[in-house]
């Protein structure tokens, strides 16, 4: 006698549970991702094969764009308040300390600073901001701002980066520099473009074997 032959059923998965949570997985995303904003400065930074990644806080960053200007960053805030008391004290700059707080970034001198923090952050973008008087020996006024920085960071990690256009020359760097070596700061890190290893060198070699390359 034959074995009974089973009706065969296509088999059925509700998906609707599955839906729900991709759905709401993608709306938490949505929500909560934060953009990075628009430069106020564009610079054109050089390419590397370095894998090391550049803090996204809690940092201090140099910029220097295609016309040599420079421009600084400072992303804590508490740190901040520290140096703009250092240099209203050092320089009698006179600098409104709420304003320096709330900035993402400067880029005058100390006589002008003031009337360039009343520009509407917006609007505080572009070749036509005047940057940190730095390319001069005898007026290198980023000296006195990595002092300032130095001494809210004393104690403290200081991620210090340095940015730089391709188009920049060097006597803008050379001023940077000047200004690091005078506060015997000797670490920092440059920001590039990242790209891929030339293929049959030895950093290819390293990133196919799963090597850590150096930085």
């Amino acid at each position: 006698m034959g074995r009974a032959k089973l009706p065969r059923k296509s088999t059925n998965i509700d998906m609707t549970a599955m839906c729900d949570v991709a759905f709401l997985l993608l709306s938490f995303f949505i929500l909560t991702t934060k953009f990075k904003p628009a430069e106020a400065i564009a610079v054109t930074t050089p390419s590397s094969v370095a894998s090391k990644v550049a803090p996204s806080k809690d940092f201090v960053l140099v910029t220097i764009d295609k016309d040599g200007k420079v421009f600084l960053t400072i992303d804590d805030k508490s740190k901040r308040e520290l140096v703009v008391n250092s240099i209203n004290t050092t320089k009698n700059a006179g600098i409104d300390v709420a304003k320096f707080k709330a900035a993402s970034f400067i880029g005058a001198s100390f006589s002008g600073l003031n009337a360039f923090l009343s520009i509407s952050e917006e609007n505080r973008k572009g070749n036509a901001l005047p940057g940190i008087p730095c390319k001069d020996t005898t007026n290198n006024e980023l000296t006195v701002w990595m002092q300032a920085i130095t001494e809210a960071y004393a104690g403290t990690k200081m991620d210090l980066l340095l940015k730089g256009d391709n188009l920049a020359k060097y006597p803008s760097f050379k001023g940077v520099l000047t200004a690091f070596k005078k506060n015997n700061i000797q670490k920092f890190q440059m920001v590039t473009n990242p790209e891929n290893a030339p293929a049959g060198s030895e950093l290819f070699k390293k990133s196919m074997s799963g090597e850590k390359m150096d930085n």
